[in-house]
């Protein structure tokens, strides 16, 4: 920072701009009160002058300490000193002083009390009262428009001030619910990810230990997909906990962003990954040839609930036979039905035994964020036994 600089910074400070402005009433009342001095001690003798110096010391002092708190009381009390000699501009500051902290009737009459001041000092000095009208109107009417100038400029200018950091907290807010809503999302992600990856885990490590007796080959096959879906459910975590573990107020590098989200096109990859892992499952695509394109955001979706339903499989029905159907509107469905439909179905479970221990947060997590996507989702049993996940969204322009 330059000297220039520095010293201008100083200089607004309010603490500093206060004591600058006292100095500066405190020495135009002094200037005053020594000029009526003067010209009463010639006119009048010494006693006079003295008594002068002491009215213009008090009225000084008066209008320095209470103008800010009691500017309407500054008035009343340096009337009398214009009479006193001709200390006059203490009174005048004060007027200034209360038009700048008010613009209402008071002021319009303390003006025109003080102008009366102005004509009747004038007469008591040489009775010419006409002399004080017009030099009364003029300052008056410059302390007031002044006054009322710098009073209006200070609103504004805390008017801007306020607005301005008001806009700055409402964007800081803004800020932080988009990180915040971004974690959540980030929080959401992980759920849906790592435990799909960690139930494969357990799928193909309870698998080697119902056939203990399995050739090297199929113990090695299974080993080699643990270990490669566990660095994988690895990887997605620590990039997860990376994110979330970053500084709230900083952005989110691009480095540690998600991978690309998955699409409607890649639910047979995670239904073939689930198969891999012992899972009878079948996938169904019974959208008519020629469909138009599913949009990305429904797409993701759609991923999501059979990702979670897939999960849910994994972990209390391992055994069940698992249908997973996706259709649409198209040229023989009915009238209106303009739709895209997801469907999870599995049979009831053989094994009575849960591999992973589950949440309880998976289906209420997923039935809002098929609601954000404009669906609707309906899970619950069947009622000769199993389970069935099954979303609903209307069709949109991809």
């Amino acid at each position: 920072m330059t000297p220039v600089a520095a010293v201008r910074t100083w200089a607004e400070r309010p603490v500093v701009r206060a004591r600058a402005s006292d100095a500066l009433y405190a020495a135009l009342c002094l200037a005053d009160a020594g000029s009526a001095a003067d010209t009463t001690w010639r006119d009048h003798g010494p006693w006079a002058g003295a008594g002068v110096v002491v009215v213009g010391l008090l009225a000084t002092a008066v209008v320095v300490l209470l103008r800010r708190t009691r500017p309407v009381l500054v008035v009343l009390c340096t009337l009398p000193a214009a009479f006193a000699g001709g200390v006059d501009l203490p009174m005048t500051l004060a007027l200034f002083a209360v038009a700048i902290r008010r613009r209402d009737r008071t002021l319009g009459g303390l003006a025109v009390l003080t102008w009366l001041a102005f004509v009747v000092a004038a007469i008591l000095e040489d009775g010419n009262w006409a002399e004080g009208a017009i030099a009364g109107s003029i300052i008056v009417s410059l302390a007031s428009v002044g006054g009322a100038y710098v009073g209006a400029r200070r609103d504004l200018l805390a008017s801007l001030r306020e607005r301005a950091e008001q806009a700055e907290a409402t964007a800081l807010l803004l800020q932080r619910q988009a990180r915040f809503a971004e974690r959540t999302r980030i929080a959401r992600e992980m759920h849906d990810v790592v435990a799909h990856r960690i139930s494969l885990v357990a799928l193909h490590a309870g698998a080697l230990e119902v056939n203990p007796g399995s050739g090297p080959e199929r113990v090695e096959k299974a080993a080699a997909l643990i270990g490669t879906t566990a660095r994988q459910a690895l990887e997605d975590l620590r990039g997860v906990l990376g994110v979330l573990r970053a500084d709230p107020d900083q952005a989110v590098a691009d480095d540690v962003a998600l991978a690309p989200q998955p699409r409607l096109e890649d639910v047979p990859r995670l239904v073939e990954a689930s198969v891999a892992a012992g899972v009878p499952v079948r996938f169904e695509d019974r959208r008519p040839d020629g469909a138009p394109p599913v949009d990305e955001v429904v797409g993701r979706t759609v991923y999501r609930v059979v990702q979670e339903a897939l999960t849910n499989v994994h972990k209390h029905a391992r055994s069940a036979q698992t249908r997973v159907v996706v259709t649409s509107g198209g040229p023989g469905a009915a009238p209106g039905d303009d739709v895209l439909r997801v469907e999870v179905t599995n049979a009831r479970p053989v094994a009575g035994s849960a591999l992973v221990p589950g949440s309880g947060t998976g289906l209420v997590g997923l039935r809002e964020r098929v609601g954000l996507a404009g669906g609707t989702l309906d899970a619950g049993p069947l009622p000769g036994g199993g389970w069935r996940v099954a979303a609903t969204f209307p069709r949109r322009p991809a």
